[in-house]
């Protein structure tokens, strides 16, 4: 399982951590910290080893933008040959400056608002996958308006039960938010077949992230198909099928690693039987294992027989912890080989505000570099300003080289949104 993945990208030479060829420790001293560091060579090892999967089957790879939305990420994922999927109006808008085009792009999202599926249709995309009826009758209206007809896609709940890291991930499950009720299914296929301006092209299912086995993609796809027969039966000319993304990522020893043989095997096979296109949406599969958090130590700390790791990263700055009771490896990027169990935290005043809790770490001393690992998915993209502090750097390396890729906000950025002389009116 994950076999050939690169796992040496962030590794360590004469007692220090390196991101491919370049010192992390040189990486913060050009860029300050908290910054994040983005491997190239993990991507395209990534990008190359799912392609391969899922070599002989018709197929196209659309990263999800959610979880990264860095430009050089995308740029990057675009040289490679992925689309991407968005989810947003701004998405879009960041998707379309990294170059791709409208037959690259494909937008989900349960709450689409009419601005963005106006956008959306402007930009002639591959596919608008729709989420419930009111949607449809909106897309359709729209389309009419500016004289077009859309292909969409529905993405259906196939209200499958699993089991992953947290329920906030899982997304296919019976009451979910997202998609169109899987028994609703084939009334809404008719109503958009009577619709002059949308084309029904596609069935889409996403049961949820870091799934630890194939068995949610199965039973997913028995659903779907079982649908796309009778979706099929009323009219509809479906092409492909779009089955998300969840492959896992390993952020500690013993979390599985995907398996990418059986994933192409078993969607291959499905694909074959039904003779559809295949699309498929990773995106914390290629940018969560490229990713690190450099930070430095503020001060050591005892308080109440706790030891407490203050670094400049808080939970503005990565969120996972907090939110989604996610663990990182944590590493200090020049271990002395001394060790202790601490709570790593950050400035925030929040009680929540941690990067790990009761951890065993390096015993790290006041101006010490830490990484936590695995941190280029759900990270910088779920930043805030919270305490007024302005969002980090991002940094991406190739080879023996890097570049700051994302500036570091200024206290000016903060405040630059702010009006000095608001214009007041009366109701």
């Amino acid at each position: 399982m994950g076999k050939g993945l690169l796992t040496n990208a962030y590794s360590y030479r004469d007692g220090a951590l390196h991101c491919e060829d370049v010192p992390a420790e040189t990486i913060a001293i050009a860029a300050g910290t908290p910054v994040f560091v983005y491997s190239a060579a993990v991507v395209r090892d990534r990008y190359r080893a799912l392609a391969a999967a899922l070599s002989g089957t018709p197929s196209r790879i659309h990263y999800s933008l959610k979880a990264n939305g860095n430009r050089a990420l995308l740029s990057l994922l675009r040289e490679l040959g992925s689309g991407v999927d968005v989810v947003s109006g701004g998405e879009l808008a960041k998707a379309i400056r990294a170059g791709y085009r409208g037959e690259d792009v494909i937008c989900g999202g349960v709450g689409k608002t009419a601005r963005e599926i106006r956008e959306a249709i402007q930009a002639r995309l591959k596919l608008i996958n729709v989420e419930s009826r009111a949607e449809l009758d909106l897309v359709n209206a729209i389309a009419g308006e500016v004289g077009a007809t859309v292909p969409i896609g529905f993405r259906v709940n196939p209200e499958v039960a699993i089991a992953n890291a947290h329920e906030y991930i899982a997304t296919g499950s019976r009451g979910h938010k997202f998609g169109i009720p899987r028994g609703d299914v084939v009334a809404t296929a008719q109503a958009a077949l009577a619709m002059p301006h949308v084309r029904l092209v596609g069935l889409d299912m996403h049961v949820g992230s870091q799934l630890a086995t194939l068995d949610p993609y199965r039973d997913g796809l028995r659903r779907l198909e079982g649908l796309i027969g009778e979706v099929r039966r009323v009219g509809a000319p479906l092409r492909y099928v779009d089955v998300g993304g969840g492959l896992p990522v390993a952020y500690v020893a013993g979390d599985p690693e995907p398996d990418l043989d059986g994933f192409g095997s078993l969607v291959g096979e499905a694909m074959r039987r039904l003779d559809m296109e295949l699309i498929v949406e990773p995106g914390r599969f290629f940018s969560a294992a490229c990713g690190v958090m450099l930070t430095r130590v503020l001060y050591r700390k005892s308080s109440g027989g706790k030891e407490y790791v203050i670094a400049d990263a808080g939970m503005n700055d990565l969120i996972r912890p907090s939110h989604y009771d996610a663990v990182h490896r944590v590493t200090a990027v020049r271990p002395t080989g001394r060790r202790v169990t601490a709570d790593l935290v950050g400035p925030i005043c929040e009680t929540g505000d941690f990067l790990a809790l009761d951890r065993d770490m390096d015993d790290v001393a006041v101006g010490d570099l830490v990484a936590v690992h695995e941190a280029g998915a759900y990270s910088y993209v779920m930043a805030s300003n919270y305490n007024a502090r302005p969002r980090a750097a991002e940094v991406m390396v190739d080879g023996h080289r890097f570049a700051v890729v994302t500036a570091r906000e200024t206290y000016d950025d903060l405040m630059r949104l702010e009006l000095d002389d608001p214009n007041w009116r009366d109701a």
